[in-house]
């Protein structure tokens, strides 16, 4: 049986590659964080990790072959929850945003992209490929969810995680409330609720 508990893995580099991957990517947050994504280069990128720009561009492309490199990277070290019930499921989906708003090295880099996405088509198109991949990957919990014949079959599974994320940046980015621990449960519970009211239904699915 597959094992749907992590991502599938991507394999990583070793020995001088893996250095030469990860000072760039360090770079790439630092000038992120600094510049945000209209303001960084690649350039100054390859500068301030002390590698030549031509491996920069021969591996990664362009700045946003980088960020998605940096998002590949946050995926991976983060499981898919399976406890064999959704809103477990889900409020341990809520802790893991909690701990990426909480997290000394990902959370200045990320809040500069989304406050760029403000303001720049190209960042905005790729903030939104970025949090769609990630909703996608995460309705997994969802699906499974439907498949166990806990919920109903057309349950919009990409919606269930729109509705449990959204507090959380809401708070983040809009309030500046408070995101804590709690909110996981709570916010989990809240879309239970609907779910379970049949108020999350796709549209498209085909009646049952």
């Amino acid at each position: 049986m597959q094992d749907h508990s992590r991502l599938q893995g991507v394999r990583r580099p070793g020995g001088r590659t893996a250095r030469t991957r990860a000072a760039v990517l360090e770079a790439a947050m630092a000038e992120l964080a600094e510049k945000g994504y209209a303001g960084t280069r690649i350039e100054q990128i390859a500068a301030r990790a002390g590698v030549a720009l031509s491996t920069v561009y021969r591996r990664w492309g362009n700045l946003d072959g980088l960020i998605q490199d940096l998002v590949n990277d946050i995926t991976v070290e983060q499981p898919i929850p399976d406890s064999g019930a959704l809103e477990s499921d889900l409020a341990a989906v809520g802790r893991i945003i909690v701990g990426l708003h909480r997290h000394p090295v990902h959370r200045p880099w990320m809040d500069a992209l989304i406050m760029t996405a403000i303001r720049e088509p190209g960042s905005r198109l790729l903030l939104s490929e970025t949090i769609q991949a990630r909703i996608r990957r995460a309705a997994v919990v969802v699906e499974r969810a439907v498949e166990r014949g806990e919920i109903p079959a057309d349950t919009c599974a990409d919606e269930v995680i729109r509705m449990l994320a959204a507090p959380f940046y809401y708070r983040m980015y809009v309030s500046g409330e408070p995101v804590t621990d709690d909110l996981a449960g709570l916010s989990a519970a809240r879309v239970m609720a609907a779910v379970r009211a049949g108020a999350v239904r796709d549209p498209g699915a085909a009646p049952r």
